[in-house]
């Protein structure tokens, strides 16, 4: 059963990270550098944080399963 959960997460978190670009790849190709740049991927960071939060919510996770669900959802949508 914990590794139904753990698979079933993987893919969700794999499939959001799919839908939207990475944080640096828009960054890119919005052709951002210094400061602009640094600013972008802070707030695209947190954005991601958020949306990465409500998943892990929305899914019931708590303690270390949310802690790690969300750090991994959260590099993968800043394509770190």
């Amino acid at each position: 059963m914990k590794r139904l959960l753990l698979t079933a997460l993987a893919i969700g978190c794999m499939a959001g990270a799919a839908q939207a670009q990475s944080c640096n790849l828009q960054a890119t190709e919005k052709k951002l550098a210094g400061a602009a740049k640094t600013s972008f991927l802070t707030k695209c960071e947190k954005d991601a944080g958020a949306a990465c939060d409500k998943q892990a919510a929305d899914r019931k996770l708590a303690g270390a399963a949310k802690s790690s669900f969300t750090k991994k959802c959260v590099s993968d949508a800043v394509g770190g």
